[in-house]
């Protein structure tokens, strides 16, 4: 029998913390979450592993909008990668596409190598989402070694892609770890893991609060509602994971 795992989408080094307190199996760490999230720092990646015991994937993702990236961002995102191993990295998240929304296999298959040096793991995020031709695309990933792959089954959420994604888990599954992801909640979670299959789930557990710094006079620095900001829910963890144990 396989063993539900759970994954908080985290932004902060106090986000792993609620996400451990809340039975999180592992976390993806990211920076700046109200982009998609991008690489996080090197500080944070040593915190989180001081301070929890939780396994703790990377985001590398050098800037917003898409993943076709030019030579400076791949140099970047292998620098990246080879930095956040060293320290510590469980494993890496990443994703290369080419401008035709297919998969770049040079790139990506150079990053397992450089991530399975290390003995960690090659995930590839929701850039898979963006295929053309899933089936096309999860063999070419399987054939780059890659161990994970985060998708909503190519739909703004994981309910909305339950199909494919049962489908990738079927003829998959053995091969390449599925990881559904996007919109995943306390009141889905059971639906989606009777509808897919999976036994792998990536949440955000989200929560907001305040900081009444963000707004004064004529000056703002909001992103979403007026001084707040998005953080990990302990609670909202703790539920999703009673469910996926019980």
């Amino acid at each position: 029998m396989k063993i539900d795992i759970f994954e908080v989408c985290a932004g902060s080094v106090q986000d792993c913390i609620n996400a451990e307190l809340g039975g999180a199996d592992r976390v993806e760490l990211n920076s700046a979450l109200y982009l998609g999230g991008l690489t996080p720092s090197l500080a944070m990646l040593k915190l989180v592993k001081e301070k929890t015991s939780l396994k703790v994937i990377c985001m590398n993702r050098p800037r917003a909008a898409g993943f076709c990236y030019d030579d400076v961002e791949i140099e970047t995102m292998f620098k990246d990668a080879e930095i956040l191993l060293e320290n510590g990295a469980d494993g890496i998240s990443f994703g290369f596409l080419n401008p035709d929304a297919t998969i770049n296999i040079t790139h990506t298959k150079k990053m397992v190598e450089l991530i399975h040096r290390y003995r960690k793991k090659a995930v590839f995020h929701r850039a898979f989402d963006c295929v053309s031709d899933p089936y096309v695309a999860i063999q070419q990933l399987i054939d780059c070694g890659v161990d994970r792959i985060l998708t909503s089954g190519l739909q703004p959420t994981a309910l909305q892609g339950c199909e494919l994604l049962n489908n990738l888990q079927f003829k998959f599954g053995e091969r390449v770890e599925i990881l559904a992801g996007s919109g995943i909640n306390v009141d889905n979670i059971e639906t989606l893991r009777e509808r897919t299959g999976i036994h792998q789930f990536h949440g955000s557990c989200k929560i907001w609060k305040k900081d009444p710094t963000t707004t004064l006079g004529n000056i703002s620095y909001a992103y979403h509602e007026k001084d707040d900001y998005d953080c990990v829910s302990t609670e909202i963890v703790r539920q999703i994971v009673q469910l996926l144990k019980r």
